[in-house]
């Protein structure tokens, strides 16, 4: 990995408060792609435009819940939503949209990764039965 590309992966910690796997692979294996993928996202969803970052950031929640993206992705949303100054609840609304849109799979792939962040305590139920847990 050159310096630069070492320099670029650290400002889009900076920026972002995270980076994905992709990140780290593209700045060792091919640097100009990365920087030409993350001009794209910059201009869209990092430069402060009309929307807010907080606003942008559940965007992307509820979008990465639909699209039912992987789970460290998501998570590290939700988490920089927080790092925003979002509540759990505010990030929850916004993934309990994808229940009429996109249904009750992803819909529960969202409150997975939500649940993992905010390590809320499930209430369990006190009769016997199958908790659909495998």
């Amino acid at each position: 990995m050159t310096t630069d590309a070492q320099t670029y992966i650290d400002d889009m910690v900076a920026k972002r408060g995270y980076v994905l796997d992709y990140h780290r692979v593209m700045a060792a294996a091919d640097f100009p792609v990365l920087q030409a993928a993350n001009q794209l996202v910059d201009a869209a969803y990092l430069r402060q435009r009309t929307l807010d970052r907080k606003t942008k950031e559940l965007l992307f929640i509820l979008s990465l819940t639909v699209m039912r993206a992987p789970l460290p992705q998501l998570r590290s949303h939700i988490q920089v939503g927080l790092d925003l100054g979002l509540t759990p609840q505010e990030i929850l609304e916004a993934i309990e949209i994808s229940l009429p849109e996109a249904g009750v799979v992803a819909f529960q792939h969202g409150v997975e990764a939500w649940q993992d962040v905010v390590q809320t305590v499930p209430l369990e139920p006190t009769t016997a039965g199958h908790n659909g847990v495998v």
